[in-house]
């Protein structure tokens, strides 16, 4: 972290319960000022009537742990619980009515929600050589399989967002909408309390660097940086080589070639640290 420029980290690690626990003990404890951490989402027993108010007391006992944040929360289709065995009818998804006490506390609580809804279109098409992503992120095919469309997905995302208007919720992966900035683009001017990160999407911003830097600097206070690509080194210089250089054809991730979106030292302050500083909870814990 020192080394590449990092001050703070934020987790997502998606843990309740004892796991959260052990995780303040090695971060918070050690090292509270180079790390933020956000908790999980309790999907134990959701079909029972008092799933919801437990879902509240753990997010409110992680607060009071430490986590500042809830997240990564994902859903692919399968639900937050991303139980594959569960009927569609019963899996939690983001507009479900069993997580509106939830959101709600997050919003009391002033902690925002990253969440993963969907995943790249390229998944709910059939494998072949045509794949935007290499054979290496197959595994994530959906073809076939039972679950909502991208579409609709999306819609449920954005169903809860509009619920919930004093909710912060940060979509991951730029929403994985990177491939349609001017539809993102739309859905931002709809939801003042959604943002994106641009996490693990370098090889969408880096294919189409004029698109992705308008629309970088013009919703440069509503973009948040992320990894999810690793903690090596040479992972953080490639995202300052892409973010603020014009070198062209550079070697990329998923076969595709980057060129620099060399953006302006305002617009790479608010997503380094400007839009961090500002959305997420930094009260200390007591």
């Amino acid at each position: 972290m020192d080394e590449v420029g990092i001050r703070t980290s934020v987790i997502l690690t998606g843990a309740t319960g004892e796991k959260f626990d052990q995780l303040v003990e090695l971060y918070l404890k050690s090292y509270p000022d180079r790390f933020q951490l956000y908790c999980g989402l309790d999907t134990r027993d959701m079909d029972k009537p008092d799933y919801p108010t437990r879902a509240v007391a753990e997010l409110v006992r992680c607060y009071r742990k430490g986590a500042r944040g809830v997240g990564e929360l994902t859903d692919k289709g399968t639900g937050y619980s991303q139980d594959t065995k569960l009927p569609r009818n019963q899996r939690l998804h983001p507009d479900d009515p069993r997580l509106n006490a939830f959101w709600d506390k997050c919003a009391e609580l002033k902690i925002p929600v990253n969440t993963h809804v969907a995943d790249h279109p390229s998944c709910w098409q059939p494998l072949d050589v045509y794949q935007e992503r290499t054979p290496d992120y197959q595994h994530f095919n959906l073809y076939g399989k039972d679950v909502p469309s991208h579409t609709e997905l999306i819609a449920m995302r954005d169903r809860a967002v509009s619920r919930h208007p004093k909710t912060t919720f940060i979509a991951c992966h730029l929403g994985n909408q990177g491939h349609d900035l001017a539809t993102l683009s739309k859905t931002l001017d709809l939801y003042s309390n959604l943002y994106v990160d641009i996490s693990a999407r370098d090889y969408e911003i880096g294919r189409t660097p004029r698109a992705a830097a308008r629309f970088l600097t013009r919703y440069r206070s509503r973009v948040l940086f992320g990894t999810d690509m690793g903690r090596e080194k040479s992972m953080f210089q490639a995202w300052w080589r892409l973010l603020e250089s014009d070198d062209e054809f550079m070697p990329g991730r998923m076969w595709w070639r980057y060129y620099g979106l060399e953006l302006p030292a305002p617009v790479l302050d608010s997503l380094y640290r400007g839009n961090a500083r500002r959305l997420l909870n930094w009260t200390p814990v007591s």
